[in-house]
Parts: C-alpha cells; sequence; structure tokens
C-alpha cells in the first residue's frame, strides 16, 4: 500500500465496534466547547512561543489572512492575533465558531467563520496569507482532498500541527480492561510526514514536549468525558476513576485525565507561484 493508504486504513482501525457503540448511552465522540475555549485562552495567554506560533508569525505580514481549518475556539490561530488582520475559521459546529468568534473579539482581531467540513467547503474560502490546522489530522481518513484544499488556499505557508501519536493512544489499557479490546497504534506524525511526500511535500517539521493542562473545574467532569471515550454508563465513573489513577491529575485547580505529557509537532512547508 502506499503511504496515503496505510494513513487511512490506520485511521478506520480505531473504528469503535458497532456492538459496543449501541450499547453506549452516550455518544462517545467530541468534546465540551467549553473545553475548546479554555485552551484557545491558554493558547493566548501562552508565555512561550510554541512552534507552531512561530513559524506562522514568521511567514504572515501585518494585518496578514490567517485560514484555521477545524478551528475549535481558535486555540491554533487566536496566538496570531497580535499580527493578523483577519482569522477566517472553519468548522462543522456551529457553537464552536460562537465560541471562536467571542475569542477573536476578546483578542481584537477581524474574524469570519464557515460552518461545514473541509474540504466539502473549501470553495467558500478565498485565498489567505498563512493557512493553519491543529490537531484535525487524526480526524481525517482521506488526507489527499483535504492537505490539497488547505494548501491551494494559502499564499505563503501552510502550518500543521499534530501530537506524534494517535491522542487516544494513551488509553489502550482502558480499552483492555473494560471491553477486553486491543486498540490500534498508529498511525504517528511520521505516517503523516510519509503521506504528505507522496502529494509532492516535504514539509520541515520541529516539535515540544507540551505537559499536561487542566480543562475541567470538577474532577468528576474530566472522569465522565473518559467514561463517555469508553462508551460506558455513568455508574461506571468509579471503576473509571480507579482505572486513571495518578493520570487523573489537577493542575493549578483544574482536572484532565491523560498522560503527565506528550509531544507536539509541527509540519510546514512554503507556498510558490509554480504550487497553483
Amino acid at each position: 500500500m502506499t503511504a496515503l493508504e496505510d494513513w487511512s486504513t490506520a485511521l478506520r482501525a480505531w473504528t469503535i465496534p458497532q456492538a459496543i457503540l449501541e450499547a453506549a448511552p452516550e455518544s462517545p465522540y467530541g468534546f465540551p466547547p467549553e473545553l475548546f475555549a479554555r485552551r484557545a485562552v491558554t493558547a493566548a495567554t501562552r508565555s512561550e512561543v510554541t512552534p507552531t506560533t512561530r513559524v506562522a508569525l514568521e511567514a504572515l505580514h501585518e494585518g496578514g489572512e490567517v485560514l484555521d481549518v477545524g478551528v475549535g475556539g481558535g486555540a491554533t490561530s487566536i496566538p496570531l492575533a497580535g499580527r493578523a488582520g483577519l482569522i477566517v475559521g472553519v468548522d462543522g459546529s456551529a457553537e464552536l465558531l460562537t465560541s471562536f468568534r467571542s475569542s477573536a473579539a476578546e483578542a481584537g482581531v477581524r474574524s469570519e467563520t464557515v460552518l461545514g467540513t473541509w474540504p466539502e467547503v473549501a470553495d467558500e474560502v478565498r485565498p489567505v496569507d498563512v493557512a493553519v490546522c491543529g490537531h484535525v489530522l487524526y480526524n481525517v481518513w482521506e488526507l489527499a482532498p483535504f492537505v490539497e484544499a488547505v494548501d491551494r488556499r494559502a499564499r505563503t505557508r501552510v502550518v500543521l500541527e499534530l501530537t506524534d501519536r494517535h491522542p487516544l493512544a494513551w488509553m489502550h489499557d482502558l480499552w483492555e480492561t473494560f471491553h477486553r479490546l486491543t486498540r490500534p497504534q498508529g498511525p504517528t506524525a511520521h505516517d503523516c510526514e510519509g503521506a504528505l511526500g507522496e502529494l509532492g511535500i516535504a514539509p520541515s517539521r520541529d516539535e515540544r514536549v507540551q505537559a499536561g493542562a487542566g480543562w475541567f473545574d470538577r474532577r468528576d467532569d474530566a472522569v465522565a468525558l473518559i467514561r463517555r471515550r469508553l462508551c460506558l454508563p455513568a455508574e461506571r465513573d468509579p471503576e473509571v476513576a480507579a482505572a486513571l489513577g495518578d493520570r487523573l491529575v489537577e493542575h493549578d485547580g483544574l482536572w484532565s485525565a491523560g498522560p503527565p505529557s506528550g509531544t507536539v509537532v509541527t509540519l510546514w512547508w512554503d507556498r510558490t507561484a509554480s504550487d497553483d
């Protein structure tokens, strides 16, 4: 198989078995909107400049235009607000786009939003200077049309951010414990680079170790998110909390569940006239 086919096959392997899905009292997918809003605030007030922000700013002139695909609350693009004149956010959730518009207004940058799934709504977005896409690619089974549509919208640079491993890979033992189900190992950021290479893209790469952060006011909400991910009913919360052990952590008064740290990878490339 090609690297693009390997990427698609690896992601499809993460599909939750139908029997488990049918027994789930709630959808295991998605995140609470307040979590995206808190991520945007954290990103906007972070003291250090991440590689993603740095390489995006390097290619963005004063008052330039930014596209953020899968914008969520704006955590990837809001840190660019000091230089950007406009941020265009695309997302499939109207609620998240409302949160993004609020974050952009607080950051003092003009925003536009497009509701829909990328790349289906790509034609509704005009070319911008810099396109960014943060923590979306592990949800994209067909990488070629997605990335190519992002690439066509950027005049200067494309910047992608993703974790080095699938963001749910840390939950392998929990699936074994509660469902006797073995989850996949891939894909990885390295696999993404290989797939991009088949599209004729040779991205530059940087990475950083990101410490865990708290996202929920209440411990119970952090546990409930993982319990929903596992397709379990609410009465299993105490068991889930016990299985999480020291991965259920309080950070400065806020709770989260997950590994203590992880590696975040930034991939980027510059656009030229010959790319169009």
